[in-house]
């Protein structure tokens, strides 16, 4: 393809993943392993809750007519502490019940007074202050009714959500599957961390890198591996992926040089494969294989990592229910040039007083510097200079 537009490409790859990423299937899990997981259907509860009627209070319960007119004194005669599993009754009238937070009510108490409103008098209780029908009595189902909806479909679960299912003894729920990316990287000078560099020899970053930033846009990483610059590895490494994978990532191999073996494998079944006018990250290329899409990028760490953020992570995350990464108009802290032509994406730092500065140079292996942003500086094509104290779109990482 020739050299596209950044907006152009965002739209080739979002058709191109718009089947594998918008039915997603739906699979039960555990809810203590839910955390972060997208409710595929609402969520009603199988019970009332409270379960039953119970003490909001450490103190008496009472009846309230026991003590409309105060002080009254009222005979205890007895004590029921959370976990109880008998009923009860307080019985005749003059008389109370010691309870405890939680602890299900007498049948026939109507309300609680705190013990801070009460003395005690040897068998029997001062009351200091009268309280009314219901007050401190939690009723059952003043909460949650059986059948009512306690969660709508489409939330990403936390931990509050997860309390809810939890207390209404739910054991697993029906959420999205995550999507499931592989990630191929390509390269025979890349070694995996541990390994003994040789001459003319790299640490694969990608990898680690792409992986991580798929788990972070909401997706499972289903397979992952490493192939050096054989076709036939290619193709292997491709049919094991499209095999448990809805989408696959891979980096490097895709310039116009020799031994690039995702072009050489890709092309001739109809990769588009090209640049796009962007810096960091020019060339880029998408395929299908075995019906799986491929989105392959550049094997330049910076360039690798930059295209995954502008091209897929915000489909995964949408995916995934996950809202897009923040974006916004900061003031620069200082001037900044670009090249014609290009969509910038150079790295960037907000400091304290709210400005955003850059980061190092536009480099697309400086992978250092990357790490020491926390944002990045998008500068349209046809700007070529951007002073200090202008307003620039930023996107967070």
């Amino acid at each position: 393809m020739a050299r596209a537009t950044v907006d152009a490409h965002v739209e080739r790859v979002t058709a191109l993943l718009e089947t594998a990423l918008s039915n997603p299937a739906i699979e039960h899990v555990p809810v203590d392993a839910a955390l972060g997981r997208v409710t595929a259907h609402p969520v009603v509860s199988p019970i009332d809750l409270p379960l039953f009627r119970n003490s909001q209070m450490d103190g008496f319960a009472v009846h309230a007519d026991d003590v409309a007119v105060v002080p009254a004194r009222l005979l205890v005669v007895g004590e029921i502490a959370a976990g109880i599993t008998e009923p009860s009754l307080i019985g005749t009238e003059g008389r109370a019940v010691r309870i405890m937070t939680g602890a299900p009510l007498p049948e026939d108490a109507d309300a609680v007074v705190p013990v801070e409103d009460t003395t005690a008098d040897g068998d029997a209780v001062i009351i200091g202050r009268s309280r009314a029908v219901g007050e401190y009595v939690r009723e059952r189902g003043s909460d949650v009714r059986t059948g009512q909806q306690i969660l709508d479909a489409g939330i990403r679960l936390a931990p509050r959500h997860l309390g809810v299912l939890a207390a209404v003894g739910l054991t697993s729920v029906g959420v999205r599957a995550r999507v499931r990316v592989a990630v191929i990287t390509t390269g025979s000078e890349l070694v995996p961390a541990g390994a003994e560099p040789q001459y003319g020899q790299l640490f694969d970053s990608n990898g680690v890198a792409l992986a991580a930033a798929a788990r972070a846009a909401g997706a499972e990483v289903a397979w992952q591996g490493h192939v050096v610059d054989e076709p036939a590895l290619m193709v292997a490494a491709l049919t094991e992926a499209a095999a448990v994978s809805d989408v696959i990532i891979t980096s490097g191999g895709i310039s116009m040089g020799a031994y690039e073996v995702v072009r050489e494998v890709l092309e001739p079944l109809g990769a588009q494969v090209g640049t796009v006018a962007m810096q960091p990250g020019g060339p880029q290329a998408t395929a299908l294989f075995e019906g799986v899409p491929v989105i392959c990028f550049p094997g330049n760490p910076v360039s690798s990592q930059l295209s995954f953020e502008v091209f897929v992570a915000p489909l995964l995350r949408q995916a995934a229910g996950m809202p897009r990464a923040e974006r916004a108009r900061r003031v620069l802290a200082h001037d900044i040039t670009s090249v014609p032509g290009k969509r910038q994406f150079l790295r960037g730092r907000i400091v304290d007083s709210g400005l955003v500065e850059q980061v190092a140079g536009p480099g697309s292996h400086l992978v250092a510097a990357l790490a020491a942003a926390d944002s990045l500086i998008i500068v349209p094509e046809d700007v070529l200079m951007l002073k200090a104290g202008e307003t620039v779109e930023t996107w967070m990482l």
